[in-house]
């Protein structure tokens, strides 16, 4: 396992898979390897480390680091606001993931209600006759008293 994820095939690559070598993610971002070192002392980009301690770059973070570059040389964004837009960045991004698992999870409450509903109303019994308040705002007392039956 890796920081960001759950369990994996250790020969299946994502685009967070550590898989390059700084001066790989160097070239591949266009970026001087100290640019990367003060990046990652920085907390902008952090990449995972490998058993030697050396650092490991993924897809992800090589993205990521050209975001950076972008941002700052043509934005003018300075570094620090720049970690706080990847914090920001990454805070929407998990409460959109919360907001998806709150209405899956309402949406199966919504369904086990419906199905619950729907045995109970299965269980009513058929065989009585429904009531009908005839009056139903006034306050009167009805007394009710079985028909004398005639003889004839």
């Amino acid at each position: 396992m890796n920081g960001r994820g759950g369990r994996r095939n250790p020969y299946q690559l994502t685009d967070d898979s550590p898989v390059y070598v700084i001066s790989v993610a160097a070239q591949l971002s266009g970026l001087h390897p100290q640019t990367l070192r003060q990046y990652d002392r920085l907390g902008l980009v952090s990449p995972d480390r490998a058993a030697g301690r050396g650092r490991r770059y993924s897809a992800r973070d090589i993205e990521l680091l050209r975001q950076v570059q972008e941002l700052s040389q043509d934005e003018g964004i300075n570094l620090a606001g720049i970690k706080r837009i990847i914090e920001l960045e990454n805070q929407v991004a998990a409460l959109k993931a919360r907001v998806v698992e709150l209405q899956q999870a309402v949406e199966g409450a919504a369904a086990a209600m419906q199905q619950r509903e729907a045995q109970v109303h299965a269980s009513y019994r058929r065989d009585l006759v429904p009531y009908e308040d005839v009056h139903p705002q006034s306050g009167a007392l009805v007394v009710w008293r079985p028909k004398k039956q005639r003889r004839d």
